[in-house]
């Protein structure tokens, strides 16, 4: 117990799983709370200070499933290992206690075990730091060792965090005062573990990464921010604390800024449901639908670039001329995918052995995922054509995998291809995974250790023959090997000559045993044998594993390029399925799509053996070869919706460097993406699904730049007709005049219709329908001009209403018709006039306390600083008198 309240000392907030021979066990309020959410049974064990101790145990070969599900209830689990043999610690007295020690703790960002993790997503632990006024969020997949930092504003973190999707975030207790970070965190989900500000200091944030990389200086990342460095640092220390000292094989942090990135914020990203449906799914996702990887790794890395698409064309090409050259070279596609599908998840085996956790079967990963490397790039070069050189992303992909080009990663190859045997058990000391002829004294060992009945035999022949006794060798648990022969023929063993050789051990009623001077060396041997083979089993792994450590970063490398070739045939795969096309990137600020399709949609439809149908959309930002804005109506159910989602996945798609499900795709880089489509609410916070929508829409009215892409559905729907028109109307003029971004604004507010000819760039779009027999017939076509009427009672009508209903709805709707005039004359308002006033009220520009509140370096001053500047903005202002 003292063992246990040490280490439950060091990690008070952790439910501590304590090894006791096969179980964990977990005592007083850890084991309430472990026996709560595991559904297992609460029992006591001995007592302390006079009370049964409160105790729950779980297996120890069933533990990963059982952390698991503590994992997922919210917990971390501190693991306190038995650190030597039960008979090592009796060598220090008979009532020694076997050492333990905490070996990890794990948390949601931390986890590393196969078992544990989904093998096609990542799981990245993130930490978030604000310093001087600027932000940064930095990641690590500990289970890969991929490491990210992104510089950025504190408007941006939302869009930052719901890129990564982090399992994990660390914060400085300090920012939960910050209601920008808190909304933030709430948007990304995962786990949110507060942290000491003092540990996102600068200066000791610098001395962990140095720690952790083992360098003297920082200066071959970059010139790294102050937010950037405390971000990093904060992942330092939570690794330093919950990896007890081990080092994880970490990649150079890689770094990136707002202008690399097209930033999505997360009501955004879930709208589109771009990597997850609205369910929580996966199935059912843009990342579902495209995604033809055959390896864990290159569905991760296909999820990371859909999540975060790229705003450099250069770039953009790069990713496109790899999914074309796979294209065109249809059969090396196949061939490679075949040797892809055999490639083990080298970067989750190569960490799990840096940390100390992995097992021979993770070698084995290592060797035939570098031994399936080798064989791809013989692929390429038995079918090279000087004629055709395969493009940069395939070419830099080839070169990482091409050992030749790596002695020590070849080397480290060939010593795993002669050094593991054929059956690789989960554990090193579970034996039995070292070659034959690999260590001369490990052979001789399992020779003994498995021919001892052999061995004793010969022996027991020998001295038969030498001492003329019918005597016998036999074992028992006490005395071990002995001689043993009746007491009649014992005799001649217990006198002169052959009592020097036979040493006399027992008599028994009808027998006499022996022992020889050469049957206690064998009896030692044999009993040793085993444990020798697995000790020199257990230290070749350990070398081996350091080995691979030497080796991580092109070991990395080479797992990443892998992962590259799976995307980029993947993709071309995907292509080929749904007739997608090369998009078009430029820095213009046009989106002209032909013949268009909704990626996810169409794959729905084709599994019901129905067609899609493909629509045309054109919009410039600049006006010149399209509106900025187009005024989309039509009837529900008529296919709005998709239609504006499907043209805010093609520049998703073609941004993250794909194939676009469309005839011809022109798209100038989008900088921003913004999806206001769907009810919703947050009750939790007291939100109203018309205030969400509200909040969402000044979100977009406040970030959207001439370079955004916004998508808007039924603005204003959720209050009164005038109000809600008013706000529609309004929302318009100001994406076209203000925001002057790309814009597409699916309403049933036909008046807004109007705008066509009062705005210079914008545009009515119709999704048509047509009443046949009475009946309503959605045609999906997207054209020009606005719609003339919303079909509402027909849908109803199609939706089940019954028919007294419907009758009664269609009569009202009649009498409306005729009773009411123009709702309002709106088309009499002058553009903006509002807006003029308050413009107007504001165009004598900030005052002297705004000017000084912006020059304030929060972060960095003292509580005495921050007190004299209260004073003086107090002093700043004019108080009447």
């Amino acid at each position: 117990m003292a063992q246990f309240f040490e280490a439950k000392a060091r990690q008070p907030d952790a439910l501590v799983f304590f090894r006791m021979g096969d179980f964990y066990e977990l005592f007083f309020e850890d084991a309430r709370k472990a026996a709560a959410a595991l559904g297992i049974t609460l029992t006591s064990r001995g007592q302390h200070g006079g009370e049964p101790i409160p105790m729950a145990g779980v297996p120890a070969h069933a533990m990963e499933a059982y952390l698991a599900k503590l994992i997922r209830a919210g917990f971390k689990v501190a693991v306190c290992e038995q650190m030597e043999d039960p008979a090592e610690a009796r060598k220090r007295g008979s009532k020694a206690v076997v050492r333990r020690d905490v070996v990890r703790v794990v948390t949601p960002g931390t986890l590393t075990e196969d078992g544990l993790l989904d093998a096609r997503g990542a799981n990245r632990l993130a930490a978030v730091a604000l310093r001087a006024g600027a932000a940064a969020v930095a990641s690590v997949e500990l289970s890969t060792g991929e490491v990210e930092v992104l510089a950025t504003g504190a408007g941006g973190l939302a869009s930052a965090l719901a890129a990564l999707g982090p399992s994990e975030v660390l914060v400085p207790d300090r920012l939960f005062s910050d209601e920008t970070v808190n909304a933030a965190l709430k948007a990304a989900g995962g786990f949110v573990q507060p942290m000491p500000q003092a540990l996102a200091e600068p200066s000791a944030s610098e001395a962990r990464l140095k720690r952790l990389y083992g360098v003297e200086t920082l200066d071959g990342f970059g010139t790294l921010t102050g937010a950037e460095i405390a971000a990093l640092g904060l992942i330092a220390a939570h690794l330093e604390t919950t990896q007890a000292g081990k080092l994880p094989a970490l990649t150079p942090p890689r770094r990136a800024g707002e202008a690399d990135v097209m930033a999505i914020d997360p009501a955004t990203r879930a709208s589109l449901e771009i990597e997850k449906a609205t369910s929580g799914a996966r199935d059912g996702s843009l990342l579902a639908a495209v995604d033809r990887t055959v390896t864990a790794p290159g569905a991760r890395l296909l999820a990371a670039r859909l999540a975060r698409p790229l705003l450099d064309p250069a770039a953009i090409d790069a990713r496109l001329d790899g999914v074309a050259w796979f294209c065109e070279h249809r059969a090396q596609r196949q061939r490679l995918r075949e040797q892809l599908k055999g490639l083990g998840d080298m970067a989750r085996a190569l960490s799990r052995l840096a940390l100390g956790r992995g097992g021979p079967r993770d070698l084995g990963t290592l060797r035939d995922g570098l031994g399936a490397a080798e064989t791809i790039v013989g692929l390429f070069a038995s079918t090279h054509d000087p004629l055709v050189e395969p493009p940069a992303e395939i070419a830099s992909a080839l070169g990482a995998l091409n050992l030749d080009l790596h002695s020590d990663l070849l080397a480290f190859r060939d010593l795993l291809v002669r050094g593991l045997g054929p059956d690789l058990p989960a554990l090193a000391r579970d034996g039995g995974f070292v070659a034959e002829g690999v260590r001369p004294e490990l052979d001789q060992a399992r020779s003994l250790r498995d021919d001892s009945r052999r061995v004793i035999a010969q022996l027991e022949a020998r001295l038969v023959q030498e001492s003329g006794v019918a005597l016998k060798i036999r074992h028992n648990a006490v005395l071990g090997y002995f001689v043993e022969a009746t007491a009649k023929a014992a005799e001649p063993l217990m006198a002169a000559p052959l009592n020097a050789a036979f040493i006399h051990r027992q008599t028994l009623a009808n027998q006499v045993r022996f022992t020889t001077v050469e049957l206690a060396e064998l009896d030692a041997k044999i009993a040793q044998a085993a444990e020798r083979a697995l000790a020199i089993e257990v230290e070749t792994f350990e070398a081996w594993r350091a080995a691979a450590v030497a080796v991580a970063g092109l070991i990395q490398a080479a797992a990443e390029a892998a992962a590259r070739l799976d995307v980029a045939s993947g993709l071309a795969e995907w292509s080929e399925d749904v007739g997608a096309v090369r998009p078009m990137v430029d820095r213009s600020q046009a989106f002209e799509a032909e013949q268009a399709r909704h990626p996810v949609v169409e794959a729905a439809v084709r599994r019901a053996g129905e067609a899609f149908t493909p629509n045309d959309c054109r919009l410039d930002g600049a006006g010149a070869s399209g509106p900025r804005l187009a005024i989309v109506t039509g009837p529900n159910m008529a296919g709005k919706s998709t239609f504006l989602r499907q043209n805010a996945l093609l520049a998703v798609l073609a941004q993250a460097g794909c194939f676009v499900p469309a005839k011809s795709l022109r798209l100038g880089v989008v900088d921003r993406l913004f999806s206001r489509v769907g009810a919703g609410d947050d009750l939790a916070r007291g939100r109203s699904t018309f205030m969400l929508e509200m909040v969402e829409t000044a979100a977009i009215l406040i970030q959207a730049t001439p370079r955004s892409l916004v998508i808007l559905d039924e603005i204003g729907r959720g209050t009164a007709t005038y109000d809600g028109l008013a706000i529609a109307w309004a929302c318009a003029e100001a994406l076209h005049e203000t925001n002057r971004c790309r814009a597409l604004f699916a309403t049933h507010y036909h008046e807004l219709a109007v705008l066509d000819g009062r705005l210079a760039y914008c545009a009515n779009l119709s999704l048509k329908a047509k009443e046949w027999n009475g009946d309503l017939i959605f045609l999906h076509e997207a054209g020009p001009g606005p719609a003339d009427r919303s079909y509402g009672v027909q849908v109803a009508k199609l939706a089940g209403v019954p028919a007294p209903v419907v009758a009664r709805a269609k009569s009202v709707l009649e009498r409306l018709e005729r009773e009411a005039g123009a709702p309002a004359h709106l088309e009499d308002l002058p553009l903006f006039a509002a807006a003029a006033a308050v413009e107007e009220a504001q165009s004598h520009g900030p005052s002297q306390v705004e000017e000084a509140l912006k020059g304030l370096d929060i972060d960095g001053m003292s509580p005495r600083e921050a007190m004299e500047a209260l004073y003086r903005l107090k002093g700043m202002i004019f108080l009447p008198s």
